[in-house]
């Protein structure tokens, strides 16, 4: 009889706690409800997502991608948002955490995939590369110059400007050809 009192005790005290509204988080999901707490004393960079070259280039995109679902109308993925700052955040991680936090698909591959030891930027919002032909891709801009380094190498500094867009023709459309020195 005490055993089975025992039991419904167990089980009430479990049920007022789940009652309760206390909400369980990983560390990871705690954070991402305070990406944007920014206070004055605060670290910030900002990072937006675009890819409106593929707006002239309609005619290369995949037909399953015409849709404002994963291009909008603008081009424009996610507009300027201003990021908390983290002791060594690399590029790779912002765009990790901003993509989590609005919801955006994001595919990479991890750096210990492929043979420069960074982090690839596979597709952001269903755009891969290659989605609009044979020379496009994400590439990334810090302060309007096109960085020598992968994206988990570069570590933003305070209010630094993080541009990621999508290029469709290996950089020229967007000033960052590969084969050139950056500009």
């Amino acid at each position: 009889m005490k055993k089975d009192f025992l039991i419904v005790l167990v089980v009430i005290f479990f049920g007022a706690f789940l009652l309760n509204g206390t909400k369980i988080q990983s560390v990871d999901d705690y954070y991402l409800t305070h990406v944007d707490d920014i206070s004055p004393d605060s670290e910030t960079i900002n990072i937006s997502i675009k890819a409106t070259t593929i707006l002239d280039n309609m005619d290369k995109l995949d037909d399953n991608l015409k849709s404002d679902k994963y291009l909008p109308k603008n081009g424009v993925i996610l507009e300027d948002q201003e990021m908390v700052l983290r002791n060594k955040d690399s590029v790779f991680d912002l765009l990790n955490r901003v993509t989590r936090y609005k919801k955006i698909p994001f595919d990479y591959q991890g750096s210990d995939k492929n043979s420069f030891g960074s982090s690839y930027i596979k597709g952001i919002n269903y755009l891969y590369e290659f989605s609009a032909g044979p020379l496009s891709g994400w590439m990334y801009k810090v302060n309007g110059v096109f960085p020598d380094y992968g994206v988990s190498k570069y570590y933003p500094k305070d209010q630094d400007t993080i541009e990621i867009i999508y290029t469709c023709d290996l950089g020229r459309d967007i000033g960052g050809y590969v084969n050139e020195p950056t500009k």
